[in-house]
């Protein structure tokens, strides 16, 4: 049975497993997978191919987007996403940081060294059903943010980066460290 919600309801938030499909790459640009459907989430949450379509479209007439924040804070952006849009896999963002903000050049440096990485939705949900097992089908979202975060819902989220300014070897200790941490903390 469909459920429809009408006004705004909470926001919600969600995060992603990238399966190394997020990446640093030249600079301060970022890119890769914000949502994956057909995914449980830690919830039971399952979005659904085309969830962001209607969203999506809104955001394009409105000449506005989505919002890169720090840890879902919306007193802090840290840079902007140039391209947002549904695949066949996912919700697939690509953006820059702002290194002139403290924030954003602090981002890059943990995003370097592997201290974080994962991304996070912000949305409210629009239409969705209950799925067997609890959780939902999410059919309809209105997408307001995506945040890079520290702790993304599924374990195996990750960012896989290129070190730029650091030695490859020390940047794989402080990687495997933070992995090890993350088994620890699971």
């Amino acid at each position: 049975m469909m459920q429809r919600r009408c006004g705004p309801g909470p926001l919600e938030t969600k995060f992603c497993d990238f399966e190394g499909a997020l990446a640093l790459t030249e600079g301060a640009e970022i890119a890769g997978y914000a949502s994956l459907f057909g995914t449980a989430d830690k919830g039971g949450d399952v979005v659904q191919k085309g969830a962001y379509a209607a969203s999506l479209a809104r955001l394009a007439t409105a000449r506005s987007g989505v919002r890169m924040l720090w840890q879902h804070d919306p007193t802090k952006p840290i840079g902007v996403w140039d391209e947002v849009r549904e695949d066949g896999r996912g919700l697939w963002v690509k953006g820059r940081l702002l290194l002139d903000l403290r924030l954003a050049h602090e981002a890059y440096v943990l995003l370097q060294a592997g201290a974080i990485d994962g991304l996070s939705i912000g949305y409210r949900t629009l239409r969705s059903e209950k799925a067997a097992g609890g959780g939902r089908l999410l059919h309809e979202i209105e997408l307001w943010e995506v945040s890079l975060v520290t702790f993304p819902m599924l374990p195996e989220a990750r960012v896989q980066a290129d070190p730029i300014d650091l030695d490859p070897d020390l940047a794989r200790v402080i990687a495997e460290s933070f992995r090890e941490a993350r088994q620890l903390l699971a």
